[in-house]
């Protein structure tokens, strides 16, 4: 497999730099968890349609394992790609945490995806699996001849669907974890992928390793200042990294309680906050102006918000604090973040993370001066704080850094005189004007 493969080079990369999580893995994490917070409240399921259910982290944990001994039984091993092609649901994060267990290597795909798209993310990643939903498994199985094996979860995101035949449910993937072979705990390991937008081209295949991964976890609690009698509601897309490491990976390193809804929905986002005092979630901008138009409670228990930017004019209308924060796939967490403790100014970015080293250079190359617009670069280490490298396309991985290994992340920021980051307007020094 290639990822095996490619994994066996990544070793000699990244040796030297894994002593944040040497000897772990993310089995390091789920263990911990599961014995220190084993009957505190870890994933609530709230369905658009059926009952409220719950876990606790030593009965996610459980399930999580059963899940990868379940694939080892169905000939998955280390390195191998498994496509999770969900919608946000339990079984998301069970298929993917599972594989990572198993060794395996969690593809997690947009649930919007087309046909073209599916063939094209099962291929480049030579899948041999695939964990999908009743409303996409014929879409799956056809666009995907090659799988060996394809499993349905009993539901569409909580929604009654026919169900499977009883050898292609996601429950059958299930056994003790005492089969599971040994296999040492590796943080350069390989743990998922996930495709870029591919907007100007085909996507690229973003690879994390488990140290990846426990970075997303560890750094992103830290930025938010997540404590573990937090209760986070998650309404983005599992598939992504901003789901993925700002508000799962983020409540599992602090042992928080996760509150999960099929996706972001105006009409029930506050009920279910209320019901269960949420006290943290991460949104974007379009959520906070489709609350905007709804009655906000008189009575909530959120103290934070992550959002793209800080202090928006709506968290005097829904009584929170907003963070604002930048990252991306390649980034694992927030390369520029708000200060969770101290006001922030309004529409900014944050600030340079401390994880990491920014640059902002103008059109001239040189480092832009407060108020001048420039191209955003940030270095971190590979296959830890940064990406290990895009799958299969050796060319993008060199594209992607410049000759002092900074990342070229094509976005475009300017910074005020205190070194706030804000992104890139038409008139920055106007912008600047006027929050003075």
């Amino acid at each position: 497999m290639a990822v095996r493969g490619q994994g066996a080079r990544m070793q000699a990369r990244f040796d030297t730099h894994a002593w944040p999580f040497a000897g772990q893995d993310i089995r390091t994490l789920l263990g911990t968890q599961a014995v220190a917070r084993r009957d505190h409240p870890c994933l609530i399921w709230e369905p658009f349609t059926g009952e409220t259910a719950s876990w606790t982290y030593g009965a996610l944990s459980d399930r999580i394992m059963r899940f990868a001994a379940g694939l080892h039984r169905r000939g998955i091993g280390a390195g191998d790609c498994v496509m999770v092609h969900l919608e946000n649901c339990p079984e998301s994060i069970v298929a993917w945490l599972g594989c990572a267990a198993a060794g395996a290597v969690a593809v997690t795909t947009n649930a919007r995806s087309s046909a073209d798209e599916l063939r094209y993310f099962a291929a480049h990643c030579a899948a041999r699996a695939a964990i999908t939903q009743p409303k996409f498994a014929e879409r799956l199985s056809l666009a995907c001849p090659d799988l060996e094996w394809l499993a349905v979860t009993g539901t569409d995101a909580g929604e009654p669907a026919p169900a499977p035949p009883r050898s292609d449910r996601f429950e059958a993937i299930d056994a003790d974890p005492a089969i599971l072979p040994p296999r040492a705990h590796d943080p350069s390991a390989p743990l998922g992928v996930q495709f870029t937008s591919g907007t100007t081209a085909r996507p690229k295949a973003v690879l994390w390793t488990h140290a990846n991964a426990l970075w997303g976890g560890r750094v992103s609690a830290a930025h938010e200042g997540l404590r573990a009698g937090d209760i986070h509601l998650i309404t983005m897309p599992l598939f992504h990294t901003n789901a993925q490491a700002y508000s799962v990976l983020a409540s599992l390193w602090a042992g928080a309680t996760m509150v999960l809804q099929p996706r972001f929905s105006a009409s029930r986002f506050w009920p279910v906050a209320v019901a269960h005092r949420c006290t943290w979630t991460s949104i974007v901008p379009f959520c906070t102006k489709a609350l905007a138009t709804l009655p906000v409670p008189q009575h909530h228990c959120f103290r934070k918000w992550g959002n793209a930017v800080s202090a928006p004019p709506e968290d005097a209308l829904f009584g929170v604090t907003t963070m604002g924060w930048w990252g991306m796939t390649e980034t694992i967490t927030h390369g520029l973040v708000g200060l969770a403790d101290h006001a922030n100014p309004s529409f900014s970015m944050g600030r340079a993370a401390p994880e990491y080293e920014i640059r902002l250079l103008n059109d001239a190359g040189q480092t832009a001066v407060p108020g001048e617009t420039g191209d955003l670069a940030i270095r971190g280490l590979r296959g830890l704080s940064i990406f290990a490298e895009y799958l299969n396309n050796a060319e993008a991985t060199s594209a992607a850094f410049d000759t002092n290994g900074f990342l070229l992340t094509g976005d475009r920021a300017f910074t005020d005189t205190e070194g706030n980051f804000f992104g890139a307007v038409p008139d920055p020094v106007g912008l600047l004007r006027w929050r003075s």
